[in-house]
């Protein structure tokens, strides 16, 4: 379905600079919300070209969500420098509040899902604090950096998706972050930090989450 969609590339104004934009919706009334996703880590080669971003894209594009990543300051062509994390959560903010305002206009009432995948997971932790989406999914999210808060009175559904041969991330920093929240894990065996070879799983997984 992506496929026969060309996405739209644009820059939005954000704290540092212009903001490097990629937005996918469906030339229809019957949306299902407005998804925002964050890449990984900046100093480590984290874009929103990343393959898992990529993936998390697609498949909340084909649920029928206004779809949008974006790269943090000081990444591909964003104008700034990295925020060590705080400017990185400001990206986040005004990058959903300026879709927010856009579409609302149109649509009344659209529903926000965030999602993140390693450091952006953490990122969308914080993000979720301030602003309170209906749904958030964190893949591997790094929870051990960015003091990442509790976000089960923030958020109405949260879907945390790992996999138990991740080396970055370890699969029981994610149980000892999730168990006092009573937040479930969903753990995809064989899978290690990027997902090689489990990508498909990846995104059944949030087709299915998002279709409940």
């Amino acid at each position: 379905m992506l496929n026969s969609y060309i996405p739209k590339k644009f820059f939005i104004d954000g704290p540092a600079g212009k903001l490097e934009t990629v937005l996918a919706e469906f030339n229809s009334k019957h949306r299902h919300g407005i998804a925002v996703i964050a890449h990984p880590h900046p100093l480590y080669g984290g874009t929103m070209d990343n393959k898992v971003v990529h993936t998390i894209f697609k498949a909340l594009f084909e649920l029928g969500f206004i779809t949008v990543k974006f790269n943090y300051r000081g990444v591909g062509k964003s104008e700034g420098v990295y925020g060590d994390g705080v400017g990185e959560i400001e990206d986040v903010v005004t990058v959903v509040e300026a879709f927010q305002n856009q579409f609302d206009a149109q649509i009344n009432n659209l529903s926000l899902l965030l999602a993140g995948f390693s450091f952006g997971g953490a990122v969308q932790a914080h993000v979720a604090k301030k602003l309170g989406p209906q749904s958030l999914v964190m893949v591997a999210p790094s929870v051990d950096h960015l003091k990442v808060p509790s976000i089960s009175s923030h958020v109405k559904r949260t879907l945390i998706i790992q996999g138990d041969q991740d080396e970055i991330v370890l699969l029981k920093t994610i149980l000892d972050w999730a168990a006092p929240q009573d937040l479930p894990v969903v753990v995809i065996p064989g899978a290690e930090h990027f997902f090689h070879g489990k990508l498909h799983i990846l995104k059944q997984t949030v087709l299915d989450w998002c279709r409940l």
